[in-house]
């Protein structure tokens, strides 16, 4: 297998990912309503890593480039892990891993697709720039959420306090 080229979105999603209450978040919003995690972490990691503002038709051609990819490849893998939970374990765990691999490559492609690089010199995202960035990233990430949905509004709360630590994510 070729090693993967250097993706500093999959490093900020994979930081992302493992913050308390993320996953569950993150999971729910997919499930609930869709929401592709990947497109929405690449919309947190624009403004928090980049400091860039998305336009929802930017957003829209990040999407388009990677939908066949999701549609072919990650969702029927998720289908299957999902299928053998519980039933087939070691299937299990071989599925979790081809579809978190699928997911990668899915990244790889947002990022290359999206001409983005982290701003130089950032190692932390502490004070007024934490702050510019994180409402960046929960502008960008509201281009995917519909608002005035009180679960919605919960679970991009519980998005926003894991950008929010000031730990340069």
């Amino acid at each position: 297998m070729a090693q993967a080229p250097h993706n500093p979105f999959w490093a900020f999603s994979l930081a992302v990912y493992a913050r308390p209450g993320v996953p569950p978040a993150c999971l729910a919003l997919q499930d609930r309503r869709g929401i592709d995690v990947n497109l929405l972490l690449f919309a947190a990691w624009a403004g928090m890593g980049c400091g860039v503002a998305l336009t929802a038709e930017r957003l829209a051609a990040a999407d388009s480039a990677v939908a066949g990819w999701r549609r072919e490849v990650v969702q029927p893998l998720r289908a299957i892990r999902r299928r053998a939970k519980g039933e087939d374990e070691a299937l299990y765990r071989r599925m979790k891993a081809a579809e978190l691999e699928a997911e990668r490559v899915q990244q790889d492609r947002l990022f290359a697709v999206s001409g983005l690089e982290p701003q130089v010199g950032r190692d932390e995202v502490g004070g007024e720039d934490g702050v510019a960035r994180r409402a960046l990233a929960m502008a960008n990430m509201a281009l995917l959420l519909p608002g005035g949905d009180p679960a919605l509004d919960a679970l991009a709360a519980a998005l926003a306090a894991a950008l929010g630590d000031g730990d340069g994510v």
